[in-house]
């Protein structure tokens, strides 16, 4: 008597196609090599997923890099480097951590960078809305490259992420190496006429308002910066 795992299953057969048994195939001792054989090689992942997947990337970061440029114009003083407004206020925690985090990843290029700080000059907030043409819902950061507007924080780090910033920025004037010796790195400086206090006092009328400076008392620094306001 056969051991029962010995025993071959049969194979039916039957030229009726529409007969449930018709496609019905059972395994015999004949067959049994195929258990025997090595799985298939399996291919190795190709790159093409990869690299077509960060094509559609930079296609639609291009796609909306040329969709937010027809409705900025471009910033004053804005060629051959890079342009960030932003606010150095902690009102706004998030606010505040995109600023950071972008004026961080901007910099490790080591290009020329204009920061305009909101919060040190309330014209820099003017001169973003003429760019924008709007009043409402200015989010910060807001960056530009040689003139053309590129996005705020959730841009930026996208654009770092693929390699794309990088390219972007190639061919921008350098950074001069070292913090200025005038500012400290501060980019403003106190007004000379009235010593940071936004007011001076004239003999018939009295005091009034500096015109020399801003709201603050500040000047912005010619020696690391050419914007003049």
């Amino acid at each position: 008597m056969w051991v029962p795992w010995l025993k071959s299953p049969t194979r039916i057969r039957t030229n009726n196609p529409e007969s449930p048994n018709s496609d019905f195939r059972c395994s015999s001792f004949k067959d049994v090599h195929i258990l025997f054989e090595d799985d298939p090689p399996k291919l190795p992942h190709s790159p093409v997923h990869k690299s077509s997947l960060l094509n559609r990337v930079r296609i639609s970061a291009s796609i909306i890099r040329v969709w937010a440029a027809a409705y900025h114009r471009p910033p004053p003083n804005a060629h051959n480097r890079i342009v960030v407004y932003y606010t150095s206020l902690r009102i706004v925690r998030r606010t505040f951590e995109d600023c950071r985090a972008v004026r961080s990843i901007l910099k490790g290029f080591r290009v020329k960078m204009d920061e305009r700080d909101l919060s040190m000059d309330s014209a820099f907030l003017e001169e973003l809305q003429k760019i924008t043409g709007s009043k409402k819902n200015l989010t910060l950061p807001r960056v530009f490259i040689d003139g053309k507007y590129v996005g705020g924080a959730d841009e930026i780090r996208r654009l770092h992420e693929i390699g794309e910033l990088k390219r972007m920025i190639e061919g921008l004037a350098l950074a001069e190496p070292g913090v200025c010796g005038v500012c400290g790195g501060h980019r403003f400086v106190l007004c000379e006429w009235c010593n940071g206090s936004h007011k001076v006092y004239i003999e018939k009328t009295g005091f009034k308002s500096c015109s020399d400076c801003n709201l603050n008392g500040l000047n912005r620094c010619s020696a690391c910066t050419s914007v003049v306001f």
